[in-house]
């Protein structure tokens, strides 16, 4: 026998064995790994999506919190779980953002195969009320005094951080970052006027943009949002660079069988078209958005790159 048709033969084998896995999966329960603490709004995703799921498929979609390290050790577990489609990950931009900053166990874009992307979350530049009235008016600020903006954030290399960084290096500002242990406490001093902006998920800051406690001066995304019609985006504004928004999705390890990965697409897109998720995530700002696996594979190694590029262009030096 020739080793071409050996290697025919062997590719047969494989497939039809991967095939036959996949008409049987799933027969137990699938664990989703969150990366995040209980009551977070991952977890809240999450826990919507594992129900739906359970529903559709008729076996147990069970969510499992191993937080820590920015969800880095629910990533790295997952990306050394067994191949076979029964331990999933919620990911999120944060597993894009943190390879700029920090050495991890565990290639993301490599050692986690993508699922679909689940959802998108607006982010406002929000800043008080005494504050800039636009984001014309809150450039011309900062340029005429340098550095005497501050904002707040989640922590030092978290989305809330890059965005602002973006920001600042495409607008030619100055900016003073004020890192905090989640975006509430930084919602805290903003609303006492201890700092003066902030980009923050839209869900966080929404009552109090509402309320006219805050005021947002736009939008990240590529449209307004419905709650606050009268808020531009951002490329409305001339920043063409933040059409974007925090994202999250749902990955398996390496090496899951593809039919496993499509049978497991499929449902998760017909789980977010269906209304009851709508209705439970779009007023916690949470937009349910369904992607091809090989795009959400494409996006995850653009977004890599981009904040790659964002933490060099502002000189931030990465942990050692």
């Amino acid at each position: 026998m020739d080793f071409r048709r050996l290697c025919s033969i062997t590719a047969f084998v494989i497939a039809s064995a991967a095939t036959a896995f996949a008409q049987d999966y799933p027969n137990r329960p699938v664990t989703i790994i969150v990366g995040y603490p209980g009551g977070t709004p991952v977890d809240t995703i999450a826990r919507v999506i594992a129900g739906k799921l359970t529903e559709r498929v008729g076996r147990p979609f069970v969510v499992e919190n191993k937080p820590g390290a920015g969800s880095s050790i629910g990533a790295a577990y997952v990306a050394k779980a067994a191949p076979d489609g029964y331990t999933l990950y919620l990911s999120s931009i944060a597993n894009t953002t943190d390879p700029s900053f920090n050495k991890l166990s565990f290639d993301f874009a490599k050692d986690l195969a993508p699922i679909s992307q689940v959802c998108n979350v607006p982010v406002l530049l929000v800043v008080p009320p005494a504050g800039p009235a636009s984001v014309a008016e809150l450039i011309k600020e900062a340029k005429a005094k340098p550095g005497s903006l501050a904002f707040g954030s989640s922590g030092i290399g978290t989305a809330t951080h890059l965005f602002a960084e973006l920001f600042s290096h495409d607008t030619a500002i100055k900016l003073t970052h004020v890192p905090y242990k989640g975006s509430s406490q930084a919602v805290v001093d903003l609303l006492a006027g201890r700092i003066q902006m902030m980009f923050s998920p839209a869900g966080t800051v929404l009552q109090y943009v509402k309320a006219a406690k805050l005021t947002a001066l736009a939008v990240s995304g590529n449209q307004r949002l419905a709650e606050l019609s009268n808020v531009p985006t951002f490329a409305e504004t001339g920043i063409k660079s933040l059409d974007f928004s925090l994202w999250f999705g749902l990955n398996a390890t390496a090496g899951t069988p593809r039919p496993v990965i499509d049978y497991l697409n499929k449902q998760v897109a017909a789980v977010l078209a269906d209304p009851e998720i709508k209705a439970k995530l779009v007023p916690q700002m949470i937009f349910p958005v369904s992607t091809s696996s090989d795009s959400f594979g494409a996006f995850i190694r653009e977004d890599l790159d981009r904040w790659r590029r964002v933490v060099a262009e502002a000189g931030l030096a990465p942990k050692k």
